[in-house]
C-alpha cells in the first residue's frame, strides 16, 4: 500500500512536466516515508508470540505450562482482569474465568493442597502450592470442594479441585471461577506470596486436560 501511494505521488509530480517535477519526486517521496515511520501499527504477530514465549519461560510450572482450571472453557473466552480494581482500594490481582455454576474446576498443575479456607471475600477457596514450592495457586468463590479433598493432599495437573460457583462476595448471577497465581519467597506462608499475572500463560495455551 505503501509503495502504490508513493509510486502514485511520483506520478502525479512527473505527469506536471518539465524539470521542477523530477526534482519534485523525491521531496515527495521522503515526505511520504517520513509520514509512515511516524504510524504506530502496534506489534507484530512474531512480537506478540515472543511476549508469550517470554511469559511462559519466566512463569510456567512445567514443561505443558498451565492448564486452563475450568472444564469446558476455552482459552479465547478469557479476560484479563488482573489490574482491575476492587472495593476498598484493592487491586483484582487474579483473573476471573466465567463459567456455568457447577462447572468443574482442575487443578492448574502439579502440587499439594496447602489450605481449605472459607472467608467473606473468596468463599469456598482453595490454596495449592506447587511441587517445586516456589508458586501458590489459589482457587475462589468455589461452590464445593471435589469429594474427599483434604490439605496436604498430592494433586495431578488436571485433577479435580471443586466446583464454580459465587460464594464469599461473588454475585449470585455471576458464577465464575477467581484464579490467582502467587510467587513465593523461600519459607513464605500460603498468603505471603506476590501476586503475578497468570492471564499470558492461560491464554496462550490451548485448553487441554
Amino acid at each position: 500500500m505503501g509503495v502504490l501511494l508513493a509510486s502514485l505521488l511520483g506520478l502525479g509530480v512527473a505527469a506536471a512536466g518539465g524539470p521542477l517535477a523530477a526534482e519534485a519526486a523525491p521531496a515527495y517521496a521522503d515526505k511520504f516515508e517520513a509520514a509512515k515511520a511516524l504510524v504506530d501499527e502496534g506489534p507484530t504477530p512474531g512480537e506478540i508470540d515472543a511476549v508469550l514465549r517470554s511469559a511462559r519461560r519466566s512463569f510456567a510450572t512445567d514443561q505443558a505450562g498451565l492448564l486452563l482450571p475450568v472444564d469446558g472453557i476455552a482459552a479465547t473466552q478469557l479476560v484479563d482482569t488482573f489490574g482491575a480494581a476492587r472495593s476498598g482500594g484493592r487491586s483484582h490481582g487474579a483473573i476471573d474465568i466465567m463459567a456455568p455454576r457447577g462447572s468443574l474446576v482442575l487443578s492448574a498443575a502439579d502440587g499439594v493442597v496447602e489450605r481449605l479456607h472459607r472467608s467473606s471475600l473468596g468463599g469456598i477457596t482453595a490454596y495449592v502450592r506447587s511441587t517445586d514450592g516456589d508458586w501458590v495457586y489459589y482457587y475462589a468463590h468455589l461452590d464445593s470442594y471435589a469429594p474427599g479433598l483434604e490439605a496436604g493432599q498430592r494433586l495431578r495437573r488436571g485433577d479435580p479441585i471443586g466446583r464454580v460457583g459465587s460464594t464469599g462476595n461473588a454475585q449470585a448471577a455471576w458464577p465464575h471461577l477467581h484464579f490467582a497465581m502467587y510467587r513465593m519467597a523461600p519459607g513464605a506462608r500460603w498468603y505471603q506470596g506476590r501476586p503475578v499475572n497468570p492471564y499470558p500463560l492461560l491464554a496462550g495455551n490451548a485448553r487441554r486436560r
